[in-house]
């Protein structure tokens, strides 16, 4: 019965990918009607955004290791040096869409990459702790401006019938920078030595800087200069989804923080070692699929995909016996939150005006943010008390709890299941 019910579910999934890319369409949806998304713009805004999604995955394995053995730092203060980045970027994204959509994308992104720059000199001369903090914690403000500015460029000249693509290409230098950047971090750490570390985060910095000033940005849709109101720091129509990928980033905080930990304890460093590369893979093979189906079906078609990939993923994390099943893990992770953050991102974009591109923005990655890096001081007492299996059980409750959450304010509606509105008709 096992075998039947496999094998169907495997010709329907063979149908629904052949039905979406390799059928026959009319000539009036074939590919030279449709407007173009890969534009020289769109490129350099990729390039640069994987820089800086790159140096932060170098350093994300490396800073609280080199405050111990740098500067004698407790385990705990050796964290918190490298946690503070999260504490700067959460601070600066109350603040990042606002300033984005005030200024502009062109000065948002020049200044806050010429300044992202100059802090990863910094790092060359903070010779203690307490400044190596004050260094990540400015990094992370830095950081959380240039991130949103640089996805507002990117998603000014992404058309609007194809947002969710566009989304999930532009996408693809986190999933990339997740892939490569930690093991990279920690080889040059390990073997050549921190300011050789800190000597590429600046080279890739400066690449970012030189690519912003030669791109060619796209004119300002408004002359407004928005003031700053709490609808600017926190927009009130991204909040519903923003609150849903805050649940979702709690889940995947969970699985970051003490996955080390836990495959260590179970004997499973191995599985470990390879859970990204599982992760990473999973998210390059469909971002070519799922934001085309996000564009063409809906978003249902994706984010419910991705809610049950994520559920089985925290399912094996509590039942873990060999190497093999943290690598389908980290699969499934990449299916599940790699697919559910780059279709939020869509949405969340789909729910404002092109003016206020950087305040959608910026709620959006708030949220999730505060989701990701608050959640292990809860997580851990929890761990404390029930042990790694029961947590990643719990988390497995609470995205099927998120699932019911994005049913209630964005599945149940037209919107979220293909009939997407464009900016003039949802106002």
């Amino acid at each position: 019965m096992r075998g039947l019910m496999t094998s169907a579910w495997r010709r329907n999934f063979l149908f629904v990918i052949w039905s979406e890319y390799m059928t026959p369409t009319e000539p009036t949806e074939s590919a030279a009607a449709k407007p173009p998304l890969i534009t020289p713009t769109f490129v350099l805004a990729w390039v640069a955004n994987f820089c800086q999604f790159l140096v932060f995955y170098l350093f994300v394995t490396t800073m609280a290791l080199y405050a111990v053995e740098s500067f004698g730092a407790s385990d705990t203060v050796g964290g918190f040096a490298s946690s503070a980045f999260v504490l700067g970027a959460t601070c600066m994204r109350v603040f990042s869409g606002w300033i984005v959509d005030r200024v502009g994308h062109k000065k948002a992104a020049l200044t806050s990459l010429a300044f992202v720059t100059l802090v990863a000199v910094a790092y060359f001369f903070a010779h203690n702790v307490a400044v190596l903090i004050i260094v990540r914690m400015v990094h992370g403000a830095a950081y959380a401006l240039t991130s949103t500015a640089l996805m507002a460029v990117a998603q000014s000249v992404i058309p609007h019938e194809r947002r969710a693509e566009g989304t999930g290409y532009f996408a693809l230098g986190t999933t990339l920078a997740t892939a490569f950047g930690p093991a990279i971090g920690l080889l040059l750490a390990n073997n050549i030595g921190y300011t050789t570390l800190f000597a590429v985060a600046l080279g890739a910095n400066i690449v970012s800087l030189i690519l912003a000033l030669v791109l060619r940005y796209p004119a300002e849709v408004s002359s407004e200069k928005p003031a700053f109101s709490l609808r600017n720091a926190v927009h009130p129509n991204v909040v519903p989804i923003g609150l849903f990928m805050l649940l979702v980033g709690i889940a995947y905080s969970g699985v970051v923080t003490y996955l080390n930990a836990y495959a260590r304890k179970e004997d499973l460093a191995t599985g470990a070692g390879l859970f990204f590369i599982g992760y990473a893979v999973t998210m390059l093979i469909m971002r070519f699929f799922l934001g085309r189906i996000q564009d063409h079906k809906g978003d249902n078609a994706v984010m419910y995909l991705g809610l049950a990939a994520f559920v089985v993923a925290l399912l094996i994390m509590g039942f873990p016996t060999n190497d093999v099943m943290l690598v389908v893990a980290g699969a499934c992770t990449g299916l599940g939150f790699g697919t559910l953050s780059p279709a939020c991102q869509a949405i969340s974009v789909r729910s404002v005006s092109a003016a206020q591109l950087g305040a959608g923005i910026s709620t959006m990655f708030l949220l999730m943010d505060l989701g990701i890096g608050l959640a292990p001081f809860g997580l851990g007492p929890i761990v404390a008390a029930t042990g790694f299996d029961t947590m990643y059980l719990i988390l497995a409750g609470l995205v099927v709890i998120a699932a019911i959450y994005y049913f209630l304010v964005h599945g149940r509606f037209p919107k979220a299941k293909g009939h997407h509105l464009s900016f003039e008709e949802g106002k």
